[in-house]
């Protein structure tokens, strides 16, 4: 790969994992009915509403799940794997494949959302328990639908709670899961640098 080639690569890459981040960010804000005036849930809709909006048109929700915003992270993938293909000079790739390219990649990307804020979280927890951080704020509400299950079945172990470290072991599952789909689908190699997420 040329120079010019890892530049495209690079800011393909960079902007569309930036903007697909975002769309997934507001696809689990509305899943996880967390605080919509919170200001990072607002630049998340503010930079999402100009290509949702006329997609919800189309895609309506269904029990009360936005597939919109599936749709458009799915579309967004689709437009940075194929981008990416053609400046390494592959060439345009089967829609089908790159389509389950994208919903592989959004699965990965997920887990690892849920990962890191599970972390950040564990983290801030010994570092500053009582910040009320909008940042940290979002997060919990975020990562409660994965925790609350767990600490129904995990009781508090006199003031420390343990659900964290059940969490990471069934997100590790999930992971090497993903990986192993990720394989069956030929996403390996020089491919997996074309899908974000893997």
């Amino acid at each position: 790969m040329g120079p010019m080639q890892e530049i495209g690569m690079l800011v393909i890459q960079t902007l569309g994992s930036m903007y697909l981040f975002i769309v997934v960010l507001r696809f689990m804000l509305q899943l996880a009915r967390a605080d919509f005036y919170n200001p990072l849930s607002q630049f998340a809709i503010k930079a999402t509403n100009p290509v949702l909006i006329p997609i919800r048109r189309v895609v309506p929700g269904v029990f009360g799940i936005d597939i919109a915003s599936v749709v458009l992270a799915l579309l967004v993938h689709y437009l940075v794997i194929q981008l990416s293909a053609l400046v390494i000079g592959a060439g345009l790739i089967n829609p089908l494949t790159v389509i389950t390219w994208a919903f592989i990649g959004l699965l990965a990307l997920v887990a690892n959302l849920f990962f890191w804020g599970l972390l950040i979280m564990v983290v801030s927890s010994w570092i500053a328990p009582q910040s009320q951080h909008p940042a940290l704020s979002l997060l919990r509400q975020l990562l409660e639908p994965l925790m609350a299950p767990i600490r129904k079945i995990i009781p508090d172990m006199g003031g420390m709670d343990i659900s964290p470290i059940f969490a990471f072991l069934a997100l590790n599952v999930v992971q090497i899961l993903i990986k192993a789909l990720a394989q069956q689908a030929g996403i390996g190699g020089s491919v997996s640098q074309l899908v974000i997420g893997i």
